[in-house]
């Protein structure tokens, strides 16, 4: 890898684009912008740069085709496959300032955003438009809208409103060979082909990057409440939500264990929510708009626990309640990466949940005597999160070679029951080389073809998904 202080050539023409303070290569910044939520990749990029609208991401791009250089894209980093990660000496492009709310249709219902906004800034201006954006996760803080797009991004409430995906209206792109396409452009009909912005969601920045896109946005939820439950069993969880679905409409459905929930309870700031210890906990939001929901969710929950699936639970009282209870969820993943977490993001049909979980649970329990494992996710639309936490007196290297061998034999089990090596997190670097247990051979080679086809020359974010 070239330094950039020794290419002083390269350095004014990325300046001459972007503008002088906006080319970092620094090491603090090299750390800070090389790499995401992952720890198993040193990041080594060449330097960062901060284009400030459309034009100026064309001109890197094709800057980038002439000199055969590598782009990696950058949103807010909070991705757990390396899909962000800048290993190789590329040039990370970060939209940080490229986070504004273009223009806003209250007749549509629809936003156009740059690629950089923050996905709680997103959610907040829809709140002052009395309407509402559902795609909600752990780091909506601090993700940005064009990385939720490139990686299809799920979160806690795709069992009521679905995926980013359900939600894009429209998109502005900027290919692989330096083409601006305006995809689809905000209609709700449109019978003119392929819809090429569905490749662009979930390609992961191979294909192109994602620099503005147009997002419906929907009605306010009315008296939502959260309800806690205390599951002894995983399988009954399943039974749980079968329980609660045929009574009720469910915005989230979720689960964790009882090690998940005790590394959010050493960040000091909240207690635990029950008197005695569960091996699981179910979390479960519903609206209550006329507060007549709330008297089928109770008749559930004593229906449940007289079949012994449950064994306490506790239902939220205030909205402050509410947000407390989901805290005890969504503040895992950032409880654990401290410990490096090996993830597996796995999903299969829900009701196919509960057999697999028993051949999973099996294996686990098998081959993974030393390991703390975190079982925790959205198990209401088949999405289990399995981590493995690294013991400290473990190398990185080692653990993570360990865990991709079993990682092997979990991923077998994935492939008999027909389900995902990576329900959303992505593929990015950790997971490339485990595609085709979700992926024919056939359908990797037309997705090479798709690649090729946008991004001749291989510059954009290569490595990364595809081998």
């Amino acid at each position: 890898m070239q330094e950039l202080q020794k290419m002083p050539e390269l350095r004014m023409q990325l300046e001459n684009i972007v503008g002088i303070k906006n080319v970092l290569d620094d090491e603090d910044a090299k750390e800070k912008y090389g790499q995401d939520w992952t720890r198993f990749f040193k990041p080594a990029p060449r330097a960062i740069v901060f284009p400030k609208n459309v034009e100026e991401v064309q001109k890197l791009v094709l800057l980038a085709r002439k000199l055969k250089l590598a782009l990696v894209p950058s949103g807010g980093r909070t991705g757990l496959s390396g899909g962000a990660v800048a290993e190789r000496g590329e040039i990370v492009v970060s939209f940080e300032k490229m986070a504004q709310i273009v223009e806003f249709s209250s007749v549509d219902k629809t936003v156009k955003v740059e690629a950089g906004l923050i996905t709680q800034q997103l959610q907040e201006f829809a709140i002052s438009k009395n309407l509402f954006y559902p795609v909600d996760f752990a780091s909506s803080g601090s993700s940005q809208m064009g990385g939720n797009i490139a990686t299809n991004a799920g979160g806690i409430k795709v069992l009521r409103y679905g995926l980013t995906r359900d939600w894009v209206m429209g998109l502005t792109v900027v290919t692989g060979s330096g083409e601006i396409l305006h995809l689809n452009k905000g209609l709700t009909k449109n019978a003119t082909g392929y819809d090429l912005r569905h490749l662009f969601i979930g390609s992961e920045g191979t294909l192109g990057f994602i620099v503005e896109a147009t997002m419906k946005l929907t009605k306010v939820p009315k008296g939502l409440s959260v309800l806690l439950l205390a599951v002894p069993k995983m399988v009954d969880i399943i039974k749980v939500l079968g329980a609660f679905q045929e009574k009720l409409i469910l915005s989230a459905f979720e689960f964790f264990s009882e090690f998940a929930l005790q590394h959010v309870l050493a960040q000091g700031d909240k207690a635990h929510p029950f008197s005695t210890c569960s091996n699981y906990y179910a979390l479960i939001e519903f609206e209550d708009p006329d507060g007549k929901q709330l008297e089928i969710a109770m008749t559930c929950f004593e229906a449940c626990t007289e079949k012994a699936w449950v064994k306490d639970g506790v239902l939220s009282q205030s909205e402050q309640q509410r947000l407390d209870l989901w805290h005890f969820r969504e503040a895992i993943s950032e409880s654990i990466t401290p410990y490096t977490p090996y993830k597996n993001d796995i999903a299969v049909c829900v009701s196919q949940v509960p057999d697999f979980l028993e051949a999973t649970e099996t294996l686990i329990k098998e081959r993974y005597p030393e390991f703390e494992i975190v079982w925790f996710g959205h198990i209401g639309d088949g999405n289990l999160h399995l981590n493995i936490l690294k013991p400290e007196t473990w190398a990185v290297k080692d653990f993570k070679s360990e865990c991709d061998k079993v990682s092997e034999e979990i991923l077998t089990i994935v492939a008999k029951f027909d389900g995902s090596i990576s329900a959303e997190h992505g593929v990015g670097l950790l997971k490339k080389n485990h595609l085709h247990f979700s992926r024919s051979s056939s359908e990797i080679e037309y997705m090479n073809a798709v690649k090729k086809s946008f991004d001749p020359d291989g510059i954009m974010n290569p490595g990364k998904l595809l081998s």
